[in-house]
């Protein structure tokens, strides 16, 4: 029978997993490792205003995730004021209302960004171009004077924004942009400018971010559009790029705070910058689930929590073949070391050897009474149960007696297990020896061991939790394990007096 079909299912399952977790690293930055560092800047944004008695609506805008920077989680403080996010073509604002105010007013909102190098900007659309610029004299001719000194020496719309800003810098600045700064603001006028010239381009606000800042404005910056894609100027030197360490707020070219209801309205910016745990970072990126974006991370955290032991499982039954197939390690049972493993990792190790070593032990000196009487196995089997949950029982009273609360764990064994170990190793004892036993139950309690320290390791726990396309990759290993024929290491020594010889 051809085996291709069986080693095509094993690439398909190897080819999957791995390319469902380099896609998860890659295109949602989960980390291979669970000590990864990532640097978050909490931003805090203080709106004060003054109302005039009655009804008060306060619009303010919001950033959102962008290039180099990722929105995580945000909150706002408004005490006895009404509060919704909006969002319309991708521009989110948040709106404040309440039926009466009076006096001085503050409000709160906290927002944290993931510094993120391979986060990208939302796709946008490039704004309409203003139809309605009309100028005054002397200042229409001033303007199409300016435009066609900037448009002679540029060659796109990117390189004449660049020749227009660098026009009123101080260095460059003539007589008519000399005389149009008198009437305007630098960077609205710049903008007015541009779209006369037919280049698309509007004002947005950028929040620079330094740690440990208090009371902080947003700045001014022009965007302009060419082949469905921006470029950030600086209006004040005509450079362009956007800075490494500014997150840009406002980007649609509306205004960042609007308030009705009141007067001097201002807003100022507080931040911090600080390291967190890359996996905690990510969470609530990863709860967002696709398709491909398969996570457990969208679940409630007692499931979570649940799923995080559930998913070691393999890798226990991983190592439970290895040493069964290749090493040739008997066990009293096929995966009960995965089970007594599992509760290793609740009881820690040391208390859970001698938890399991005193169990049985006990267990197989009354199930050896029970023996002399001859029951049917399901009546035996069902005494042995328990007498197991009152051992445990016992054990337990006596450490909490003692002051060792370490041996309440023990109520982690699986009782059931337990009772078909001591039984199978009663009978064991019975029909091939005490040596056997100690075999069996050795073989059992090391491969315990071993798949305890597998599934134990924090990098596995990592690596099992945010990566489910692991699970396919230890499907294909056991598959391929399932395959062999060969020779296991404990059986060569049958060969050593051969070698010998």
């Amino acid at each position: 029978m051809s085996r291709l079909p069986f080693y095509l299912i094993v690439a398909f399952l190897l080819v999957a997993g791995v390319a469902l977790s380099i896609h998860r690293h890659v295109q949602f930055e989960v980390p291979w490792t669970p000590g990864e560092q990532r640097q978050v800047w909490e931003v805090e944004a203080q709106v004060n205003f003054t109302a005039d008695g009655g009804p008060v609506k306060v619009n303010m805008a919001l950033p959102s995730s962008q290039q180099g920077y990722r929105i995580l989680t945000e909150h706002t403080a408004s005490p006895a004021y009404g509060l919704a996010f909006l969002e319309e073509n991708g521009v989110r604002r948040a709106e404040w209302s309440t039926r009466e105010a009076m006096g001085d007013q503050q409000l709160y909102y906290n927002v944290q960004a993931l510094v993120a190098p391979e986060s990208r900007n939302p796709q946008i659309e490039s704004p309409p171009l203003r139809r309605d610029i009309v100028w005054e004299s002397p200042y229409d001719t001033a303007a199409s004077q300016v435009i066609e000194r900037a448009w002679s020496r540029s060659a796109d719309p990117v390189t004449f924004a660049r020749e227009l800003i660098t026009d009123f810098t101080e260095e460059r600045q003539g007589e008519n942009a000399r005389l149009l700064l008198t009437q305007f603001d630098r960077t609205p006028l710049l903008v007015r400018l541009l779209n006369q010239a037919g280049v698309p381009a509007r004002e947005v606000s950028g929040l620079l971010l330094e740690h440990g800042r208090r009371r902080q404005s947003l700045t001014s910056w022009i965007q302009v559009f060419d082949d469905q894609e921006w470029v950030l100027f600086d209006p004040r030197t005509g450079t362009r790029g956007r800075p490494d360490n500014m997150l840009l707020w406002e980007s649609a070219g509306q205004a960042v705070l609007e308030v009705q209801g009141g007067s001097n309205s201002r807003i100022n910016f507080s931040m911090l910058s600080r390291n967190q745990s890359a996996a905690a970072a990510m969470r609530s990126q990863l709860a967002d689930d696709t398709l491909i974006n398969f996570s457990i991370h969208s679940l409630p955290l007692e499931d979570q929590a649940l799923f995080q032991t559930i998913l070691l499982i393999p890798i226990g039954a991983l190592m439970v073949v290895i040493l069964r197939v290749l090493v040739g390690i008997k066990t009293s049972g096929t995966f009960m070391p995965v089970l007594i493993a599992l509760a290793f990792i609740q009881t820690t190790l040391i208390t859970g050897l001698v938890g399991f070593l005193l169990v049985v032990a006990v267990g197989l000196v009354i199930r050896n009474y029970l023996s002399y009487l001859n029951l049917l196995l399901v009546a035996r089997v069902t005494a042995v149960i328990i007498t197991v949950i009152a051992i445990i029982s016992v054990f337990s009273v006596l450490s909490y007696r003692f002051g060792l609360n370490a041996g309440l764990t023990i109520t982690f064994f699986p009782m059931i297990i337990l009772s078909w170990t001591i039984e199978r190793m009663s009978i064991l004892w019975e029909e091939e020896g005490p040596k056997q036993v100690l075999i069996q139950g050795g073989g059992s309690l090391l491969t315990a061991v071993l798949a305890y320290l597998a599934m134990n390791n924090p990098w596995i726990r990592h690596i099992t939790f945010n990566f489910l396309g692991v699970q396919l990759i230890l499907m294909a290993l056991i598959l391929l394990l399932g395959n062999y024929t060969g020779y296991r290491l404990l059986e060569l020594r049958r060969f050593k007096p051969v070698t010998e010889d």
